[in-house]
């Protein structure tokens, strides 16, 4: 009887995998090709908009950043909404040039909710539309001299939605803060880019991107803890294109503590759990409604982007796993076998997690041009401990749905300057 249980999850499992196949073209195109943008013919106007709380140590770095871009600067103006800062945050960013609004709000305190406090204020002040497009960004970021000259091709050529290339500043702090990099790596190479290519569109991660203002012609209204996938899913649904610029590059800051990455992630995990609950009707719905077949493929990808697979999985491998303890209980075999048995299913754990090993081994030769130098035996540590990003990741996910989870900034303190980045090689 074990062995009929332990081969229908095996069948579960597999079926489940076969919804995310098609993902293996991405991978493989992506390292290839990716859509390239001819030079704009114009200049658009942007705003630039920046929530941020408590980031006195980085914003003036990204508005110095900002004022150096090679790209007219009566075309750009940038606002930061200080959010609930107890520090000299909005002071440093009035010195930068930015139009600062003040916010205090301890009960919506999500940046989603500043965001929308700062649209408002643009409307009121200033409108909306006199802007053609706005770029989102976090205070910890830096861009690169020609980001918003690169951007502005790709928004040019007709494009809604644009992110682009993000890159770290703190790479090589230690594991944890090269995971995270190499994890936005891996998304760029393995994702973005193909989904590109194919002109099926990707998805914005928080910040990097950009967006035409009609698309905020009656405000910002994403609050949620991830704000992004609720944005994308909605925009899927709208059948508005996400692309994505690989010239246009950025970089900002990871976390390299334990407690405050996983503090982040179960934050993203409970976020990313209540857009599938806001989204995933729509999306589901959105496959049939459309009549072309692209549309359709596109809300069937991001519905598996927002769907949280490991809640399903991963019971079953628990069930497999308790089979195969029953069985061998039921042959009189388990206090023989019960080492090997044990030792069998944590290998098998850590063996579906290691495919991550030569994924970010090839991420460190495709990104080479991009990645500041890193000492041979780091990268060899950094490709070993990779895996344990998405361990992270799926235990974050079951921390979420049994527990309430706030908004909380995650603190920045790597005072980098753009230059230091921009003599790295490429």
């Amino acid at each position: 009887m074990y062995d009929n249980l332990i081969a229908v999850c095996d069948i579960l499992l597999f079926l489940i995998g076969l919804f995310y196949i098609y993902r293996s073209i991405y991978a493989v195109v992506g390292v290839f090709h990716t859509k390239k943008f001819e030079k704009a013919k114009r200049h658009h106007k942007y705003a630039i908009v920046i929530a941020a709380r408590n980031e006195e140590a980085v914003i003036g770095n990204l508005l110095d950043s900002i004022a150096k871009q090679d790209y007219p600067k009566a075309l750009l103006t940038v606002f930061v909404v200080a959010d609930n800062c107890t520090d000299h945050t909005a002071a440093i960013a009035e010195a930068g040039g930015a139009v600062v609004y003040q916010r205090f709000d301890r009960e919506h305190c999500t940046k989603g909710y500043a965001l929308q406090y700062l649209f408002e204020q643009i409307e009121r002040d200033y409108s909306i539309s006199s802007f053609e497009g706005f770029i989102v960004l976090d205070a910890d970021n830096l861009l690169k001299s020609d980001y918003v000259s690169r951007m502005n091709d790709a928004f040019d050529s007709g494009e809604k939605i644009i992110t682009s290339y993000r890159n770290t500043k703190n790479f090589d702090d230690n594991w944890i803060s090269a995971s995270y990099a190499l994890h936005w790596l891996r998304t760029v190479r393995f994702e973005s880019r193909a989904r590109s290519a194919f002109h099926v569109a990707t998805r914005i991660q928080g910040t990097g991107f950009l967006f035409s203002s009609e698309l905020v012609k009656n405000g910002w209204r994403y609050t949620s803890l991830t704000e992004d996938r609720a944005f994308s899913a909605d925009a899927v649904v709208m059948g508005i294109h996400i692309s994505y610029q690989h010239e246009a590059q950025f970089y900002d800051e990871q976390p390299s503590s334990l407690k405050i990455a996983m503090r982040q992630r179960v934050r993203w995990s409970k976020g990313h759990l209540q857009a599938f609950v806001e989204s995933g009707k729509k999306l589901f719905f959105n496959i049939f409604k459309r009549k072309r077949l692209d549309q359709k493929f596109v809300s069937y990808d991001m519905l598996l982007t927002n769907v949280p697979s490991c809640l399903l999985s991963i019971p079953l491998k628990c069930l497999k796993f308790a089979f195969m303890i029953c069985s061998c209980i039921a042959l009189g075999q388990f206090y023989n076998e019960w080492q090997s048995l044990i030792l069998g299913i944590l290998l098998t754990v850590l063996l579906e997690h290691a495919a991550n090993i030569p994924v970010a081994a090839l991420l460190f030769l495709t990104e080479k041009d991009r990645i500041k130098p890193i000492k041979w035996y780091k990268k060899i540590l950094y490709c070993l401990t990779f895996p344990l990003f998405s361990i992270i990741g799926d235990l974050s996910t079951y921390i979420a749905v049994f527990r309430k989870v706030s908004w909380r900034p995650i603190p920045h303190k790597a005072s980098v300057k753009i230059e230091e980045l921009e003599s790295a090689p490429g």
